[in-house]
């Protein structure tokens, strides 16, 4: 467990939360470290040692909740942890339950934790590029006023994910943004030999803040580019790995 890395978020505060990467864990060769993604190659037993490893990096006792995540904007309320084979399609969580540890995969994609935590509310969401853009967090928003919560006091907490250099895409990527609102043009910038760039961070900062959110922090921690600390899908793509892990990022009421 000691060498399980916690990254905190200030705007959390004390909170049991924290993004977790790859260090520590019980995984080997190209998954080596706390890969806790059942869809990879792993053994089995080793990902259920990594998962143990992360409650107990964050909330020793507490019980993990995670869904099938499908890069939608669909978020669930959680008054429990759903059985492996019959997690809901969702990208996104709340509870107002202490114990239950929410949990978001990512191998690139945004995690993002927030909390009221005056109302006693939590959520979790899932940001790739499709769930951002279609409204992820709103959804987790919604669903946590639905519980008591006030988007004034929400904090939010933007975690590692892909960063702008490291995230290559092409005009068609780029056009599906801009006919969302012109204005998006703003996360994007032209790389290497004129092809454009995306600031998955900055966009998805930008719909908190654009929800009114109070406080949001971001991480700017770029997966692809801390091969040590981080997995990311696309690394392990253009390597020509055959697999990819995926970190797990944790928030509970105490």
């Amino acid at each position: 467990m000691s060498g399980v890395e916690v990254i905190r978020a200030s705007a959390l505060s004390d909170l049991p939360h924290g993004f977790l990467g790859r260090r520590g864990g019980v995984s080997s060769g190209d998954l080596a470290g706390l890969n806790v993604g059942y869809g990879s190659n792993d053994d089995r037993s080793a990902i259920d040692e990594n998962r143990h490893l992360a409650v107990d990096a964050i909330l020793p006792g507490g019980e993990l909740v995670t869904v099938h995540q499908v890069h939608s904007a669909d978020a669930v309320y959680a008054d429990q942890a759903w059985p492996q084979n019959s997690r809901p399609e969702a990208d996104a969580m709340v509870t107002d339950r202490p114990g239950l540890l929410l949990g978001i995969l990512t191998a690139d994609c945004a995690p993002v934790l927030l909390a009221d935590i005056e109302a006693g509310v939590i959520g979790a969401a899932h940001a790739g590029w499709r769930g951002a853009l279609g409204g992820v967090t709103d959804a987790t928003i919604a669903a946590m006023e639905d519980l008591g919560a006030n988007r004034d006091r929400i904090a939010a907490a933007v975690g590692p994910c892909i960063g702008r250099d490291s995230y290559e895409v092409d005009e068609a990527f780029r056009r599906q943004f801009l006919e969302e609102d012109e204005h998006n043009t703003r996360f994007f910038i032209d790389g290497p030999g004129g092809r454009p760039h995306f600031d998955l961070t900055a966009y998805v900062v930008h719909r908190l803040l654009a929800a009114g959110i109070g406080e949001v922090e971001a991480l700017h921690l770029d997966t692809y580019a801390e091969a040590d600390r981080f997995y990311s899908y696309r690394r392990a793509s253009h390597r020509g790995e055959a697999d990819y892990g995926r970190q797990v990022s944790l928030i509970a009421l105490p």
